[in-house]
């Protein structure tokens, strides 16, 4: 027998070994599309069909649809900490939206691991594209957590369109365009010149729609939507300020169509560069939002929709706002197309959170996670593979709001019950029996039945142990 074929099959998997782009060459690309205040409603896949979002709606159809998706917080820092870091805003000291007069003190913790990182250590070209609001000082870059390029806005927030963007070179200028179309450009433009490399890549396309204000939008993002007159959900309030509800119901379904013409965009390069067999399409939210649900308007922070103002109940809670932790805000669209792994029409109703995706993506990288990293999350890929496999599906989320009100909120959340307690104001509870009042209409903490009163002590102690393990400073006596 002839030795040759022997010591060819020798000489490839020594490249294999040595050689960063054979290693890296089965690694699939990643194409992480995050919007921001995405009521998880607001994809006609993922619910209300009036929504009109056909190219969302086929990550939803062609991969798998993740029906009880999280967010550990409902505002925008301190989620996106979570999902770029797998740690809760508590820890790094991010709890609510970093304002413009904190901007210069405040972002992610220099030296936090980061899942853009590992992966750029592994071989893979990054770059995020949209929004970031985890900092504005070039201690809090994007390029120093991880990713290779940036193009977007550090702040919070910008105009939807005319725009002052931060360009590839660092430099800032107004861009006349539709923000969304422009962040689009810049990630097409990075898969183009990843796939002319054949390179690896993995970009994170962060919209900053549907957040307000929600118009200009192009005109066939508005058409749709310019004389619709929208139904708003029934809440058990006859004050609603009903046109002002419709009008900014209009304005939001434009921006969320805004978003899905350009998914479509995406959508349409991968195929034309035939990447779509080898690439990972997720699509997803940085928090819920409430449209007119709850008599409110808005993520945690929320404004009542009501006509007058109900009177103040909280010192530390002004009587326009309506903080809160109900599902509407913490509950977020999430889609992952993964051809040749995910059977398309999947559903999966175990619990995930934003803290789950820098395990998982790992995972799907086939990179390793050091053993020095503290992570919070857990890597599903599991469930996406369609495994069995034991699934803890309670969640434990946390808001300390500082703008506008003061709060200390914490969570528990089963699949059955759900109980807050709002440590900055004395008394302030909810609980809520998720299998007989899924919407959270019914507030049951002042219930004296002793079984409310267990779930209350079960959940409350949860909730005590956790912030004791995460050293939380809103802990009582800390």
């Amino acid at each position: 027998m002839s030795r040759r074929p022997c010591a060819f099959f020798l000489f490839v998997l020594l490249v294999g070994l040595t050689c960063p782009l054979a290693a890296t060459a089965a690694r699939p690309n990643i194409v992480f599309i995050y919007t921001d205040d995405q009521a998880p409603r607001a994809v006609a896949a993922a619910g209300d069909k009036r929504f009109i979002t056909p190219h969302i709606d086929k990550i939803f159809h062609q991969g798998a649809h993740l029906t009880n998706a999280f967010v550990t917080t409902p505002v925008c820092s301190p989620s996106r900490l979570g999902l770029i870091s797998s740690r809760y805003g508590s820890e790094l000291g991010v709890t609510d939206w970093i304002s413009p007069r904190a901007e210069k003190s405040l972002g992610l913790a220099e030296g936090t691991a980061t899942w853009p990182r590992l992966l750029a250590q592994a071989g893979y070209r990054t770059a995020l594209c949209g929004k970031w609001h985890l900092g504005t000082q070039d201690r809090y870059h994007p390029t120093r957590f991880g990713y290779h390029e940036f193009m977007g806005i550090r702040t919070g927030g910008c105009p939807p369109k005319g725009a002052r963007l931060e360009m590839l070179d660092g430099t800032i200028r107004k861009v006349e365009g539709y923000t969304c179309d422009v962040f689009t450009d810049h990630a097409l433009d990075f898969i183009r010149r990843q796939h002319s490399q054949s390179q690896v890549f993995a970009v994170s396309l962060h919209f900053r729609a549907p957040h307000a204000a929600w118009l200009p939008v192009r005109p066939e993002d508005w058409a749709p939507f310019k004389d619709l007159d929208p139904e708003i959900p029934k809440t058990a309030y006859d004050d609603i300020d009903v046109p002002r509800v419709k009008k900014w119901t209009r304005e939001y379904l434009a921006a969320v169509k805004s978003v899905d013409r350009n998914v479509g965009r995406v959508l349409d390069l991968l195929d034309q560069l035939k990447l779509a067999e080898t690439t990972i399409v997720i699509f997803t939210s940085d928090h819920g939002y409430n449209l007119g649900d709850h008599g409110v308007w808005y993520k945690g922070n929320a404004h009542w929709v009501r006509k007058p103002l109900p009177p103040r109940q909280w010192k530390h809670i002004a009587p326009l706002r309506r903080p809160n932790m109900w599902d509407t805000s913490l509950k977020v669209p999430c889609a992952i197309r993964w051809p040749g792994v995910i059977k398309p029409g999947t559903k999966i109703p175990q619990t995930v959170s934003n803290l789950d995706w820098f395990p998982t993506l790992l995972a799907m990288a086939k990179v390793k996670l050091p053993k020095s990293v503290t992570l919070r999350g857990r890597d599903f890929t599991p469930l996406l593979k369609g495994r069995d496999v034991p699934w803890n599906n309670d969640l434990y989320a946390e808001y300390s709001m500082h703008h506008g009100a003061t709060t200390h909120m914490r969570v528990w959340r089963t699949p059955g019950w759900k109980y807050m307690r709002d440590f900055a104001n004395p008394g302030r509870e909810e609980l809520y029996d998720l299998a007989k009042d899924p919407n959270e209409t019914r507030n049951l903490a002042s219930s004296t039945r002793p079984e409310h009163l267990q779930i209350k002590k079960q959940l409350g102690q949860r909730i005590l142990g956790r912030m004791t393990e995460l050293k939380d400073p809103a802990l009582p006596g800390r």
